[in-house]
């Protein structure tokens, strides 16, 4: 089965999200009041286009993973909105959740936790169909075996147990259990990062192809940069709970317009012979990431930022669009107009980072 052409025109969003927000209360002494809230997620809008794949990248600690929870009610999110297929499903019950099920589905980061060790494989796959009570043409065994098939693995087993396979086979495994169920929406949470390096070019492309075989649309999340840009339509670049930067694959990567995407970007390493011994910027971010529990004022990035102003630190820029397909939260965005020309920059912009020159020598 093969997706049909998208047409011209703006397809209707599978997913919508809208101010979404998570906060995870902290409690302390014996009556556990409430001392404050990690700040989690704190305001994201975005949608994702059916047969699309969104990337989201960013530091460890941005609210990423805890996204992805949200979008698939795993966790429940303390305000904003989420709309799969025109429906409102942000706070839907157990209950009222279970049919949607089917056309929701994740795949974890770790394959070695996410996979029961007392139950074989052909259990662990079939669960979908038991849970949903989907009986399927000529049986759930023969159905396991054949996603088994897909994935690229050996149907005969059916009757092993997780620990018989390799990290990356581990991995095959949650995708056919994601994928049982014929799902419209996946969402794989850093689906290649705990895998050695050989094995994630296989697990990417295996994503890819079922992406074209099913018709599947895609949030993958991830912090490996080269991955992202190899399997995602449109980025959308986190920082402590929020979107900075959110644009098509190629106008990300050549000309992006957030300091922190420019940051992220100049570690990226370009596999290029012919720029064997040519020169390229390093950015090096001084500082840690802020706490969740309390982040800076106005602009999130204003403490680790070289082009940070007075107006960065007292107003939170808006993600608005500069660029046809192009939205970014910066008052003083690269290449792209400066949003509040004339400030000054504020003496400790200065010193938030380091240029190092990096020879890209053989």
């Amino acid at each position: 089965m093969t997706i049909p052409e998208q047409s011209t025109s703006s397809p209707e969003p599978l997913l919508r999200v809208t101010d979404l927000v998570k906060h995870f209360p902290i409690r302390k002494g014996l009556l556990q009041r409430q001392s404050g809230a990690v700040r989690a997620v704190d305001g994201l809008s975005f949608d994702v286009r059916p047969g699309e794949t969104l990337g989201v990248v960013g530091e460890s600690g941005c609210g990423k993973s805890t996204m992805g929870r949200l979008i698939t009610r795993l966790l429940e999110p303390t305000g904003g909105k989420i709309e799969f297929q025109g429906q409102d499903i942000t706070h839907l019950g157990v209950g009222q959740m279970r049919p949607l099920r089917r056309d929701v589905q994740m795949i974890f980061q770790d394959p070695y936790s996410s996979l029961n060790p007392r139950h074989t494989i052909g259990t662990i796959v079939s669960a979908p169909f038991h849970l949903q009570g989907v009986k399927p043409e000529g049986g759930i065994k023969a159905e396991v075996q054949r996603l088994l098939e897909v994935v690229g693995l050996n149907p005969e087993h059916y009757n092993r147990y997780p620990h018989e396979f390799s990290g990356g086979q581990r991995q095959r495994i949650g995708i056919a259990r994601a994928l049982a169920l014929k799902p419209k929406l996946v969402v794989a949470d850093e689906p290649v990062s705990a895998l050695d390096v050989s094995i994630q070019a296989q697990v990417v492309n295996l994503m890819e192809d079922l992406q074209d075989e099913l018709g599947l649309t895609y949030v993958i999340i991830a912090h490996d940069l080269s991955v992202i840009r190899h399997v995602s339509d449109r980025i959308a670049v986190m920082y402590l709970g929020k979107i900075v930067e959110l644009a098509d694959r190629n106008s990300l990567y050549k000309a992006p317009m957030h300091p922190y995407t420019k940051a992220l970007m100049s570690a990226v390493p370009v596999p290029d012979p012919k720029r064997r011994g040519a020169k390229s910027e390093r950015i090096l971010l001084k500082g840690d990431v802020p706490s969740p529990i309390s982040p800076p004022s106005g602009c999130r990035f204003h403490t680790r930022c070289w082009k940070a102003t007075e107006v960065c630190k007292t107003q939170d820029p808006p993600l608005i669009e500069l660029k046809v397909g192009q939205q970014v939260a910066c008052h003083h965005p690269e290449n792209a107009p400066d949003q509040v020309p004339g400030e000054t920059v504020v003496a400790e912009a200065r010193d938030a980072v380091t240029i190092v020159d990096v020879a890209k020598d053989a």
